[in-house]
């Protein structure tokens, strides 16, 4: 196992990675265009339900992840790799990724917008090395939206434009944050109704987030706007462009945020827990751990009159933390 990756070794890598992620897109854009014109095969008209009727997995996800697991293994043979198909497959969800080189791998994340064609869906790859997300690359197709970043090269849309989008300067986060930001969420995959479960528990984060100033007992966020891509790791890219200023989620598997995770952080964004501490005016705001399930991203920041970048995004993250529910997303067996 490698203790410490030079920066010929990391080059090399991301060289590597930026062009199987342009191949699995066209792998998908492909399979898609085989949907649009109604001659794909019988198979992958058949989606397979895993555990509820929105969690599905089509023959495109299988066949893109195999096609990234052999490339890596031949360049990599002792890499490892973890991907969500293959690992959807197993009997036990407790892995944790470790300190190994790891591959971190969601053939198509987005499978319902997929299966709909509308056009967030996308590949996503991360490279992790002693627990930490060193390389991201996120490609949607079909919207030629292409995301990379290498941990002290920086993060770049399409290659040219470094992340975020608008950086001179950087805006500073609203001075009433949330009131003036966009708002990212998913609904996610837990849908059951029950009495105080994750479903209800993340409307009523949604109905804060979005109501008037001084409505919900003091809780309305005023958000300018809240957007659901029905993909986290997109939802994390454009949260490293500057388009969403704030992602709040429970329930994401390694696989859905790794590559989000390495751009966001590459680009200066904030990442740490979706869940509110007791103390959460005063509790320390710290890094999330990879496989936590908990996740709230906060866009980069640049300085204000006032306070700093960071300062901008810890006193958002706990305006957030005034308004949301805590989510119940344990491992199983954890």
């Amino acid at each position: 196992m490698m203790n410490n990756m030079s920066t010929e070794e990391l080059d090399d890598i991301y060289t590597f990675a930026v062009d199987l992620g342009k191949q699995a897109g066209k792998m998908l854009m492909e399979a898609a265009q085989l949907r649009i014109s109604g001659s794909c095969p019988a198979p992958e008209r058949d989606h397979v339900q895993k555990e509820n009727a929105v969690d599905l997995v089509t023959e495109t996800d299988e066949n893109v992840e195999a096609f990234i697991r052999s490339q890596i293994a031949n360049k990599y043979p002792s890499h490892k790799f973890v991907g969500e198909e293959s690992y959807s497959k197993g009997s036990s969800r407790e892995y944790l990724i470790d300190a190994s080189p790891t591959w971190c791998v969601d053939p198509l994340d987005g499978t319902v917008s997929y299966i709909h064609l509308f056009p967030m869906f996308c590949v996503s790859i991360a490279f992790i090395h002693n627990h930490k997300p060193l390389i991201g690359i996120i490609y949607a197709p079909f919207s030629n939206h292409f995301f990379s970043s290498c941990a002290g090269r920086g993060a770049f849309f399409n290659e040219t434009q470094r992340l975020p989008l608008v950086r001179n300067p950087i805006p500073p986060m609203p001075e009433n944050a949330p009131s003036g930001c966009i708002f990212s969420c998913e609904w996610g995959k837990d849908r059951r109704d029950t009495p105080d479960g994750n479903l209800t528990r993340k409307i009523e984060s949604f109905v804060n987030m979005a109501a008037e100033v001084g409505g919900r007992s003091g809780r309305g966020g005023m958000v300018h706007g809240v957007r659901s891509l029905g993909s986290a790791t997109l939802d994390l890219a454009y949260v490293a462009m500057g388009a969403f200023d704030i992602w709040w989620e429970g329930g994401c598997w390694e696989w859905d945020v790794a590559a989000g995770i390495a751009i966001l952080s590459e680009a200066g964004g904030l990442v740490t827990t979706a869940n509110p501490p007791e103390d959460y005016a005063h509790a320390p705001i710290e890094d999330v751990r990879l496989g936590s399930r908990l996740y709230l991203a906060i866009r980069p920041a640049g300085t204000s009159p006032t306070e700093t970048g960071r300062e901008g995004q810890e006193r958002t993250v706990r305006e957030v933390w005034r308004r949301v529910r805590n989510l119940d997303y344990s491992r199983p067996g954890a």
